[in-house]
């Protein structure tokens, strides 16, 4: 298959996408409110994993003994790697941990870097799918803290229970760009030879579901109120196809919540085949090519 271009849209509505360490919304230095590739990454993993798909890099549980306590922790990447794909020792041939590595989606999405010392492994892979940072294009956007009473005490002989925060942005609009390069697998192609066809069109579908999809079916406490609202793809007609991040070239108006992609449509040209996803009853949308709706899949006359 040939690169793919794209943007996909994420609307916050009294909820938190993303949060710092702090707990409010993720901004830059100059108060740029955005969500990392990260955030986004999260609900696609979850979302293969809740479809029986091998998903490495997401953590996982065991029960450990620390000292005279016994507690639930996370496992270590050996252990995940050993959970999906059985024993690896010093022996185990690097290609064959390659293979079974490509088995897991999000490494085959995303790529991955396995570099435990103790199996005397050190892999790198660039994945596919490379997302840019989704910047929050809303230009009303506040953030709301809400206190929230706890019903237990916090300390012996105190006659409250504790107060909590729940911070959330009233309304938000993320827009991240991203592009998939099938090339960045050939040079495994030609490694692991017939064991491995490279990124194919089966995987661009399997992501290209959970880029429509993922963020609506994952509602957590403060991720209720995030949604997918829009998806853009372009499929490349040939390999001499270069695009920049497209999410720069979307205008977005706070006032009429419409996305133009008018100056998208004029980049993008006849290099490749356009594609776009939106929900229609929140989200107007300014384009001259296939549209969508993206809860039912049907085309939006």
């Amino acid at each position: 298959m040939k690169r793919v271009y794209g943007v996909i849209g994420i609307k916050a509505k009294m909820a938190n996408w993303n949060a710092d360490f702090t707990g409010r919304p993720k901004s830059t230095s100059n108060g740029d409110i955005f969500g990392s590739d990260k955030a986004l990454k999260y609900p696609m993993k979850k979302m293969w994993e809740a479809e029986g798909k091998k998903v490495l890099f997401i953590k996982s549980w065991k029960p450990e003994v620390c000292g005279k306590d016994k507690k639930i922790n996370p496992k270590n990447i050996i252990e995940r790697y050993e959970e999906l794909f059985g024993e690896i020792t010093k022996k185990t041939p690097t290609d064959e941990v390659l293979i079974n590595l490509f088995h897991a989606i999000d490494v085959k999405n995303f790529g991955a870097t396995f570099a435990p010392k103790e199996v005397n492994q050190s892999i790198s892979i660039t994945g596919a799918v490379q997302f840019g940072q989704g910047f929050n294009k809303f230009e009303d956007t506040n953030v709301e803290v809400q206190d929230i009473l706890s019903p237990f005490q916090d300390k012996a002989c105190a006659n409250q229970s504790t107060l909590g925060t729940k911070i959330t942005v009233d309304e938000a609009h993320y827009f991240y760009g991203f592009s998939i390069n099938p090339k960045n697998y050939d040079e495994y192609k030609e490694i692991l030879g017939s064991e491995f066809e490279g990124y194919t069109k089966e995987d661009y579908e399997a992501f290209k579901k959970v880029a429509l999809t993922s963020a609506t079916a994952y509602s957590t406490n403060s991720k209720f109120g995030c949604e997918n609202e829009f998806a853009l793809f372009v499929e490349c007609n040939d390999d001499e196809c270069y695009l920049p991040d497209l999410s720069e070239y979307i205008e977005f108006d706070s006032d009429t919540r419409s996305v133009d992609l008018s100056k998208v449509e004029e980049l993008v040209g006849d290099k490749g085949d356009i594609e776009v996803h939106s929900n229609p009853y929140k989200l107007k949308v300014i384009t001259t090519k296939t549209h969508k709706n993206i809860f039912t899949g049907e085309v939006i006359a």
